[in-house]
């Protein structure tokens, strides 16, 4: 089976309309980085004068400590958040990028098992082994490839779960030793 060619000329647009599609996600992707990190280094000037502000009128090792205890739990939530965000970006540019290659790779197997097809069809007669070989390869292939995209799927969702877990656990220990610090008060 021959391609013709408004069947090349209709492939290589969408591949040239998915390549400016994904193109214009990673802007998106960084884009929105940018404008995270813009706002979080703004919050921290912020907060930095008003720490800064706050220490200066601190009249005694007391009041220093307890203003100290006050700054571990808010600093811990907000670098967990912004943690959270940039996850969240990363994760959602990279979602784009994964469904784009499955489609990709879905409509280059159909393409494939297609042709096998029609070569099978067009096949010389007694080769019908060499067909019956080619189409259990093919098959075995798309196995295969099924398999493992499971398994990223399942190492995401581990990788997700982890992320949460150590977020959690940071943000409790802020608050812990936060709470540990006001009762030596």
């Amino acid at each position: 089976m021959a391609l013709t060619a408004d069947q090349l000329i209709s492939a290589q647009k969408a591949n040239l309309e998915t390549l400016f599609g994904l193109t214009t996600k990673a802007f998106e992707g960084v884009e929105k980085l940018v404008e995270l990190n813009v706002t979080a280094s703004k919050a921290a000037l912020t907060e930095a004068a008003g720490t800064t502000q706050a220490l200066l009128s601190v009249k005694d090792a007391q009041e220093l400590l307890t203003l100290q205890a006050s700054l571990y739990q808010p600093l811990a939530e907000k670098t967990a958040a912004y943690s959270r965000h940039l996850y969240d970006i990363a994760q959602g540019t990279g979602a784009e990028f994964t469904k784009a290659f499955e489609v990709k790779a879905a409509e280059a197997q159909q393409a494939f098992v297609g042709l096998v097809d029609s070569a099978a069809k067009n096949a010389p007669a007694g080769s019908e082994t060499a067909v019956a070989v080619m189409k259990s390869a093919v098959a075995a292939a798309n196995n295969a490839f099924e398999s493992v995209q499971k398994a990223v799927k399942q190492a995401s969702d581990v990788a997700e779960a982890n992320f949460q877990a150590v977020q959690t656990t940071a943000v409790n220990a802020a608050k812990s030793t936060a709470q540990t610090a006001t009762r030596k008060r």
